[in-house]
């Protein structure tokens, strides 16, 4: 019997069902097997992605604990520099010694020298992150710039450079000679600048690190606030920005990095419309400041803060060195008789009055024709025409034989200045009628200065040379008419020193430095070094072209000197070159016509007087980026139409008492005596780099 799949042979359709019962057993063991295998590779690729993942979430865990380490660290820093700050201070010391250099470092590297848990403590189930200072990279703190800022009391001889280990004589050196106090200052604030280094390991379970490392600084200011004491005589120019009329919710201030000291007669208004950053004191007139948030309808709310938030909208406007609300007002000047009267006597008193300088409380009498008849002749020796006039450049000085001499014969008040036997000193130009005025080093020499004054289609040309102690005059194609001697200041008391009072009795059409080809841009430095100089309108001045120092005094940007912020002032660039320009009932307009769209002004400028409405304001096209170095002072405040605006305070305006000749005062009241206190404002954390060496 035939068998078949070991049974008996059967018909042929069985025998075929039998035969396939072989190809599903092999066709199951193969599926079988792969299904074997995609296991397997599902096994190993989860295994891996776990432990790739785990890596991963180590390495990441160890990056944030360095980077929150970094955080610490730095706070730990700025922290521990305020604790060093003293509620008092000894009569002209500085509140943070050289030795708190060492002891913030000291204190960084001994408290974060070994691991530190992150959080003071783990949550359950939570990443134990913990991180330390490199030991083979300890962190640094290392004082870069320390300034202090003063105010001189009378007129004491010139001094310094002064630092905050070597700060200016106090009020206990005072003395007084004549009725004038002398060789005393009122120190206002320390300004501190730190650099910083910090290298910081951070670790999670699994000893996987991260390394990170930032450098930076760290500026404080650090207010005195001495006791009320004797009534002293400030220019203007010791504010960064000074408005008299400001009134509450009204228009809100500009927003952005405001260095130098503000303040107003009337009520700061801050808005929502960006951060403010006032690097130096703050202080107002009026008992609050003004909220206006544009977010919420221009909602307006009056404050005794320094910060304010409605509907969950806050301003909070960064004061630096201090919030003071409540001071007295500033009074203003009266007019500008003394920057007239300065071009006749080098001191701004007038015949017959012991009023020197432009205080609020009384001003010389306005010089009359008959005055100037007396003192001023032209570039042919002809006098200033005693019925008036309305036109003409014309410079004090007299004929000392047959020499042409600058100043005067005649003592132009009760307490002359004398520049040698029989003379009396003057100080500069008086031009009578509108002009334009264009001011430019002489070429070739590193101390004359030029004006170029243009009165219809006249143009005289003054030059004055302090090297061959000349000044000379040309008006149109004349003769050149040389003059021994030059102008010179010495207000209110000491010493002559070269200084130019450039009076307009009129609108100063168009002021520039010196013009490239075409008039479209400035090709150069305006201001000499050297040269000490205020130009004063009887009306309104336009500037119309940059009018720049040869010798910039501050910085434009953040670490332009290592490790210190913009407006910081630059070591050997004080040649004494300084700029004032003044209206007393006139504005102060900008016209631009230079091709770029960018304007530079380095002055202190002042619209400002008693019963006064000046302003600083754009009349001409839309300016791109203007710079103002110096400061701003004005009777209100009006619109700019500017895309950038930055106004730099030029540091040396809080440097004893160094100004524009002749400048607009005020009084103040303040002379310290004894114990100061000290007020540490809140610092400023400058992040210049980050670096992570675990990732290169």
């Amino acid at each position: 019997m035939n068998v078949i799949c070991g049974v008996p042979k059967v018909q042929e359709p069985e025998r075929e069902r039998c035969a396939a019962r072989g190809v599903a057993l092999i066709f199951t063991l193969l599926i079988l097997a792969l299904l074997m295998a995609l296991s397997l590779g599902m096994v190993i690729a989860l295994s891996s992605q776990t432990f790739i993942g785990g890596y991963y979430r180590n390495y990441r865990g160890a990056f944030y604990s360095a980077d929150s380490g970094l955080n610490i660290s730095r706070q730990a820093m700025v922290n521990e520099i305020l604790s060093l700050v003293p509620t008092t201070v000894t009569l002209g010391s500085q509140p943070l010694s050289a030795g708190a250099v060492t002891s913030v470092q000291n204190y960084i590297n001994t408290t974060y020298n070994q691991w530190t848990s992150i959080g003071g403590g783990q949550a359950t189930n939570s990443w134990p992150g913990q991180f330390e200072i490199n030991p083979s990279n300890t962190a640094t703190f290392a004082l870069a710039n320390c300034t202090p800022v003063f105010t001189k009391v009378g007129t004491p001889p010139a001094g310094g450079p002064y630092t905050c280990a070597s700060p200016p004589p106090a009020s206990s050196t005072c003395s007084t000679a004549a009725g004038i106090t002398t060789n005393c200052y009122i120190i206002n604030s320390f300004q501190y600048t730190y650099n910083y280094t910090l290298d910081v390991l951070g670790e999670v379970k699994g000893n996987e690190q991260s390394e990170l490392a930032e450098n930076g600084n760290i500026s404080i200011n650090v207010s005195i606030s001495p006791p009320t004491g004797t009534t002293i005589n400030q220019s203007f120019a010791a504010w960064g920005t000074f408005i008299d009329q400001y009134a509450a919710c009204s228009s809100m201030f500009v927003p952005g990095t405001l260095t130098g000291p503000f303040f107003t007669n009337g009520s700061w208004n801050f808005g929502d419309t960006g951060p403010y950053i006032f690097t130096d004191s703050v202080g107002s007139a009026s008992a609050t400041a003004s909220y206006i948030f544009s977010q919420e309808g221009g909602t307006c709310q009056n404050q005794a803060a320094a910060s304010d938030t409605y509907r969950g909208d806050s301003i909070t406007p960064q004061f630096q060195a201090g919030f003071n609300l409540g001071q007295n007002k500033v009074p203003l000047p009266q007019n500008d008789f003394s920057q007239k009267w300065a071009v006749l006597d080098g001191k701004g008193c007038g015949e017959g009055s012991n009023v020197c300088g432009n205080l609020s409380s009384s001003a010389p009498p306005n010089p009359n024709a008959a005055t100037l008849f007396t003192y001023l002749k032209d570039a042919n020796g002809v006098p200033y025409p005693v019925s008036g006039a309305t036109s003409g450049v014309y410079l004090p000085y007299f004929m000392n034989g047959s020499t042409p001499t600058f100043g005067s014969q005649i003592p132009p008040s009760t307490n002359p200045c004398t520049a040698g036997t029989g003379i009396y000193v003057a100080g500069g130009i008086y031009v009578e009628g509108n002009a334009t005025v264009t001011i430019a080093p002489l070429s070739g020499s590193t101390t004359a200065q030029v004006y170029t004054i243009v009165q219809g289609g006249t143009t005289t040309t003054v030059t004055i040379n302090p090297t061959t102690n000349q000044t000379s005059i040309k008006k149109g194609s004349g003769s050149t008419k040389v003059i021994t001697g030059v102008p010179q200041n010495c207000s209110p008391a000491g010493s002559a020193y070269n200084a130019t009072m450039l009076y307009v009795d009129g609108n100063i059409t168009s002021l520039s430095g010196p013009e490239s080809g075409g008039g479209s841009a400035s090709s150069g430095p305006a201001i000499q070094n050297g040269t000490a100089l205020t130009i004063t309108a009887a009306g309104n001045v336009t500037i119309t072209g940059d009018i720049r120092y040869a010798t910039e005094p501050v910085t434009f940007t953040q670490n332009q000197i290592p490790g210190t912020p913009a407006d910081t002032l630059i070591p050997g660039n004080n040649f004494g070159q300084v700029l004032g320009i003044f209206t007393a009932t006139g504005q102060i307009q900008m016209n631009n016509q230079q091709s770029s769209g960018n304007l530079e002004i380095d002055a202190s400028i002042a619209m400002i007087s008693a019963g006064g409405s000046g302003g600083w304001i754009n009349t001409g096209a839309h300016i791109n980026t203007l710079n103002l170095i110096g400061g701003r002072i004005a009777n209100q405040a009006l619109s700019g139409n500017t895309t950038t605006r930055n106004i730099y305070f030029d540091r040396r305006f809080a440097q004893g008492g160094f100004a524009p000749p002749w400048y607009p005062s005020t009084t103040v009241t303040t002379v310290p005596t004894g114990v100061e206190d000290s007020t540490a404002n809140t610092p400023t954390v400058s992040r210049v780099q980050w670096l992570c060496k675990s990732c290169q």
